[in-house]
Parts: structure tokens; sequence; C-alpha cells
């Protein structure tokens, strides 16, 4: 009760997101436009939460969270199309599969494997990185693959974009992931996608777990998010070329908020972006409360599009393009 006042509290102040302007706004912001808005969804199935540290069962927990993923992502591309809101998809490389099966004993043996390891959130020490992987197809095993949701977003009359989130959801952190395990994962990512006519360029590593930043502009990614902290302000350029998104809020249901605070609480974040002329980076689980679908984005989404004329609502490589070329 005392954290969930105190938040309450440190977001009516002003003080969650921060808001930070370093930099000329028209430099980031296109004319006529008061913000920029980027919404996009770490896109996994049963992928993300095996490993987990939060519940007793794991691997049951990645799977009732692929089942809702599954339940969800028709209705939030539906109403994506009703308010016009474009999404970047970071997918997990392995749903793009129809299907795959153990070759020498192993699935998918010609990548390398991370070792056993623990971060904030996961605790690996099985036997095998893909241990869990079913080596199915999506309609017997529809939790590990989903070409046809795919499909579903591609298909829409909404400009969504496909991004990448890795091949098996790995730690990316130096240290962890060797630059060679990074570079395989990409590439395995890559050839998949070309497959189906699709060029990645966005990237949100898993688990928010920061790393190997070289490969990924070698590979020819362009940008990746990040959640050190809530803030509204501008994209970082590095050295090696990427730029860094850094979030402003994740979508979340929190059952001790109403619906209405819920509502409140994201249209304030993007009505502070546009008095202070900053891009805001929201994302979100598909595997999230269904409320926030049905209760929280109908609101949100209409007014959004209620102020097209001050926020572009866009995704992340059709911003860096802009970027790039402004």
């Amino acid at each position: 009760m005392i954290r969930n006042l105190a938040s309450k509290i440190k977001f009516e102040l002003g003080l969650n997101p921060v808001i930070e302007k370093k930099a000329d706004p028209e430099k980031f912001i296109p004319k006529h436009y008061k913000t920029v808005l980027l919404i996009s969804a770490d896109f996994e199935l049963a992928w993300a939460w095996r490993y987990s540290k939060a519940v007793a069962d794991p691997l049951q927990l990645a799977l009732s969270k692929a089942k809702l993923e599954r339940e969800n992502l028709p209705k939030i591309t539906k109403l994506c199309e009703k308010y016009n809101i474009p999404i970047t998809w970071a997918t997990v490389g392995h749903l793009f599969l129809e299907q795959c099966k153990k070759e020498n004993g192993l699935p998918h043996g010609n990548l390398p494997r991370l070792k056993h390891f623990e971060n904030d959130f996961w605790k690996f020490e099985g036997k095998d990185w893909f241990e869990n992987d079913p080596c199915s197809n999506y309609a017997e095993a529809p939790n590990w693959y989903c070409p046809d949701l795919i499909k579903l977003i591609l298909d829409s009359k909404i400009k969504h974009e496909i991004g990448c989130h890795t091949f098996s959801h790995i730690d990316c952190r130096d240290g962890i992931c060797s630059p060679e395990l990074m570079q395989k994962e990409l590439e395995e990512c890559k050839k998949l996608a070309q497959e189906i006519n699709l060029e990645l360029k966005s990237f949100v590593h898993p688990g928010h777990t920061i790393g190997n930043l070289d490969t990924l502009a070698k590979e020819g990614f362009t940008n990746f998010r990040t959640d050190y902290r809530n803030v509204l302000t501008y994209p970082k350029k590095h050295a090696n070329g990427l730029w860094e998104f850094e979030q402003a809020d994740e979508f979340v249901y929190k059952k001790k908020w109403s619906i209405n605070y819920h509502i409140h609480r994201y249209k304030t974040i993007i009505q502070r972006a546009i008095r202070s002329n900053t891009v805001c980076v929201l994302w979100f689980h598909p595997s999230f409360d269904s409320e926030i679908i049905d209760q929280v984005w109908p609101e949100l989404f209409k007014f959004i599009d209620q102020n097209r004329d001050k926020i572009w609502v866009t995704t992340h490589s059709e911003y860096i393009n802009w970027l790039e070329k402004n």
C-alpha cells in the first residue's frame, strides 16, 4: 500500500518519468509535431519465462504466458487497426519457424550454447539452453512457434514493424553471451526474416540484458531500447552507429490501480511529452493482463488518434530513417 501510494505521489509530482532536454527538439521532432511516440512489444510466447526466478514452476508460467499472448495478439492488432497505431514487434526468432527437429540428438545444434548463469530475472542451471524446445511444429506446439501470428501482423492494414529479440531469448550481457553466440543468434533471425522478405533493423535485448552492442551494429541493426530509468528525452547515437531509445514506461496492469488511473497515467505521460517536446517510448509484453487491451488502450488510443496533429506515432525503424535523413 505504501509503495503504491509513493509511486502515485512521485508520478503526480512529475518525477516519473523524468523529463530531460539536452538537445534541440527540432533535431528529433519533425516540424508540425510536438512529440514522437514509439510503442514496442517484446514478442516471445513461451521463450521468455522458462527460467524465471519469480515462481516455483517457471516452465508452467512460460506456457501460460504464451497462451495468454496468443489470445491477446489478435485483439491488439484489431485495436491498432481501429486507431491507426503501428507497433514495433521485437520478435524471438524461433517464432518464425513452422517446425524444427533435433539433428544429431540436439535442437539447433548449429548454435553455440549459453553456460549456466543468473541475472535479476532468470536462473539457468539446466542441461541445455534448448531443453524445453519441443522440436515439433506450430500446430502441435503453438506456444513455441507462431508463423501464423507473424502473418497476422504483416497482413494488417497498419504498417507494423517486425524487429528482433534474439533467436532464443538469451541473456545478451557481455561476459555472459560471447560475441560469437550473439552473432549466430542474430544471423539465424535475419535468415528466417529474409525468407519472408523482411529486413530486421530494430532490436530489443531480452530481459533488459544490454550488451554486445558492437555485434549488433556489425550485423546491421540500427537501434535498441533500454530500461535503465523512465525518462522523456531524445535518442542517443553511439559511436558504433546504434541509436538508443530510453523507455518512458511499460504498459502493465496493476490490480491496486483503477482503470481510470491507468488511463490517466499513460495519457499524462504522453501529454508531458507533448508539452516538453520530447520523445515518448512505451513498451509492453503481449502476455500482459487483457484489461489493458479491453479497458485502458481504447481510451488511450482514442486520445492519441485525436491528437495526430501533435503526435507522430511511428515505428523504431521509420523514426531512425527520419533521424538519419535529418
